[in-house]
C-alpha cells in the first residue's frame, strides 16, 4: 500500500483491531498508510523499510524491541540472507525471545531452543509466496508462539 488500488483484506483489519498491539515489520511506504493503522486503535510498533518515503524513514527507527506481556520481541526490516539467521539474528538481539523481520515478504518461521524469527508474509503483496497473510503472536507466561494467518 498505497500503491494501486491495494487495501489491507477485511480479515486484516478485524485481527489487528483486536489485537493488543500491532507489529510491522517496514515497507510501510507513507505517513498516511501508517497514520491509518494508528487510527484503528492498538499501539502500533513499527520499523522503517527500504520503500518508506523519506517521511517515515525520518520517523521510524531501524530496530526497536517491544515488551509484549514480558516477552521481548525485536522488530527489524531486513534479517539479511537465510543461511545463519536464526544465529544471526540472536547475537544481534540477545535480549529478546524473537524477531520478526520483513523485507521478502515471504512468510518464515523458524524456532530452536526458546527463539524465533517469524516473517509474517504480507496482507497485501506477497510476491513470490502463495497468498497474502499476516501473523499473529500471542504470549502466554512470557513465552511468545506465531502463527501465520492467510488473509485475502
Amino acid at each position: 500500500m498505497p500503491r494501486g488500488n491495494r487495501v489491507l483484506p477485511p480479515a486484516c483489519v478485524e485481527n489487528l483491531t483486536s489485537a493488543d498491539a500491532i507489529l510491522h515489520a517496514g515497507d510501510i511506504a507513507e505517513l498516511s498508510v501508517l497514520e491509518a493503522l494508528e487510527a484503528l486503535g492498538p499501539p502500533v510498533h513499527a520499523v522503517r523499510g527500504n520503500v518508506d518515503s523519506p517521511e517515515l524513514q525520518a520517523r521510524l527507527p531501524l530496530t526497536t524491541i517491544v515488551d509484549a506481556a514480558g516477552a521481548r520481541i525485536a522488530l527489524i526490516h531486513d534479517a539479511g540472507p537465510s543461511i545463519g539467521r536464526l544465529d544471526r539474528m540472536r547475537r544481534r538481539f540477545p535480549e529478546a525471545q524473537a524477531v520478526v523481520f520483513g523485507h521478502s515478504h515471504i512468510p518464515l518461521h523458524e524456532q530452536r531452543e526458546g527463539f524465533a524469527i517469524f516473517n509474517p508474509g504480507s496482507p497485501t503483496e506477497r510476491r513470490r509466496a502463495p497468498q497474502h497473510t499476516m501473523g499473529l503472536a500471542t504470549v502466554h507466561h512470557a513465552c511468545v508462539t506465531f502463527e501465520l494467518v492467510p488473509v485475502s
